[in-house]
């Protein structure tokens, strides 16, 4: 039997796990579930996905999605 854990890393180092898989580039909030675009306003904390890693053992794979910090100004380009 193998188990598949998806985790996402924040810039900080911080490990959380999440329920589904993201891509890179997608927007996501702090729990990691993607964004719906467009954004109601830039007033939010947002993350993209930039960098994916898979790591195998015994009985597991893991999906790591490493996150960066969005910044209010490059939000107002996902806004209405």
């Amino acid at each position: 039997m193998q188990l598949y854990t998806q985790l996402i890393v924040f810039p900080e180092g911080e490990t959380q796990e999440i329920d589904g898989r993201l891509k890179i580039n997608d927007l996501v909030d702090m729990n990691g579930r993607p964004l719906e675009l467009p954004l109601p306003h830039n007033r939010i904390i947002a993350y993209r996905v930039v960098k994916m890693r898979t790591s195998e053992e015994r009985g597991e794979t893991r999906c790591y999605f490493f996150l960066e910090l969005v910044g209010a100004m490059e939000l107002l380009s996902y806004c209405r």
